[in-house]
């Protein structure tokens, strides 16, 4: 008969004290009992494991269950001193900051002005002050930032703007000045990434997010990941070329709903959202504008499907407009003899960025908890 070989028991505790820190992360407060269920540990392992965890600050009392029948039971949950990491979402005008603790729960949200790529100093200290206002009702330090902001993003968190790369300078002067990890993501990647939490997506593994802010870009899910590219330039559709459009020509900005705008009659001067509820009125220039737009979307869909081919677009931004998405669908339909395309409605809609930004840092917040708590006891205990 073969017996299994024998760990040391420094691992096996280790490995079921990650067991229960994630349950408590994922669940939030939970009897022994409870936590027994979520884990399948025994119950003197799950005792065991909670005395070293409280020994070490790790977990702390959450009060008692006395909804189930029969003797109240002390709930445990990790403690709040722990620390806490902050989603940032940047685009072109301002900022919005949530702070969440490792169960992914927004303890506090602000938004402010923020001033645009240039200054770097500038931007750190704005980013800085937004930041410290937001954290001082919050317990526990801040352990990570997660920075959703237009441009390519390379991984190692350089930022490529209108003003050319800055070599991670912003990062890293972020980082500096709060004392934490900062890590920087493509704010459309992130926007691309919390569709695989909402319910639009369900089922679907691969998928192309098109999203309006101030230009029109792409996150790319393939097989239900991200997928960035070599040096992060993935989705940068914007350029794409087309038909009757010179070649470096933007398909979608500020400067092409201008000039739509004064073709079609209406006031240059108005952002998109004013023309998208011109439409949703009926106003026909704005209708007309629509469907040039929509045609415009709905060729880089196609050129996208013919070299990835994902099961469906994701619009999100101003492009989840109605009056946009129906407009999409329409210019999707007229060419769906030739390429059927398969045209939803984001999830999360402007709040998308903002939503990938807190499943990321809910992720990295844990991890960097779980390491800092499991790693010293590991060594204590050899």
């Amino acid at each position: 008969m073969t017996r299994p070989p024998a760990g040391p028991q420094t691992l096996l505790r280790s490995l079921n004290a990650r067991a229960i820190l994630e349950a408590l992360a994922r669940r939030g407060p939970l009897t022994r009992a409870e936590l027994m269920g979520e884990t399948g540990l025994s119950r003197t392992a799950v005792t065991q494991v909670l005395r070293m965890l409280e020994n070490g600050e790790a977990v702390a009392s959450a009060g008692e269950d006395r909804a189930t029948r029969g003797p109240a039971a002390a709930r445990v949950a990790l403690n709040p001193a722990l620390g806490c990491a902050a989603a940032v979402h940047i685009d072109h005008h301002s900022a919005s900051v949530a702070i969440l603790d490792p169960t992914g729960r927004v303890m506090a949200e602000e938004s402010g002005r923020f001033p645009p790529a240039g200054d770097l100093v500038e931007r750190v200290d704005a980013m800085t002050e937004l930041l410290t206002g937001v954290l001082t009702p919050v317990a526990g330090p801040l352990r990570v930032v997660v920075v959703g902001t237009p441009g390519i993003v390379s991984r190692d968190g350089a930022i490529r703007d209108d003003h050319g790369p800055d070599g991670g300078a912003f990062r890293s002067a972020l980082a500096t000045r709060l004392g934490c990890d900062v890590r920087i993501e493509n704010d459309v990647n992130l926007a691309a990434l919390a569709e695989l939490s909402g319910t639009v997506a369900t089922g679907i593994e691969s998928f192309a997010l098109l999203t309006i802010d101030d230009g029109l870009g792409a996150g790319i899910v393939i097989d239900g990941a991200l997928h960035r590219g070599a040096s992060g330039i993935a989705g940068e559709v914007m350029y794409l070329p087309q038909p009757s459009l010179p070649m470096g020509a933007p398909v979608l900005s500020e400067v092409v709903v201008a000039d739509l705008a004064l073709t079609n009659g209406r006031d240059p001067g108005e952002p998109l959202r004013v023309h998208l509820d011109a439409a949703l009125e009926g106003d026909g220039a704005a209708v007309e504008m629509m469907a040039e737009l929509a045609r415009r979307v709905i060729l880089v869909a196609g050129s996208i499907t013919l070299v990835l081919d994902p099961a469906a677009y994701i619009l999100a931004g101003d492009a989840a407009h109605p009056a946009f998405a129906d407009a999409v669908r329409q210019a999707a339909d007229e060419v769906g003899h030739l390429l059927p395309l398969t045209i939803l409605v984001s999830s999360f809609g402007r709040e998308a960025t903002l939503v990938g930004a807190v499943g990321e840092a809910t992720t990295v917040l844990r991890d960097a908890i779980f390491s800092g708590i499991l790693t010293p006891t590991e060594r204590t205990q050899r």
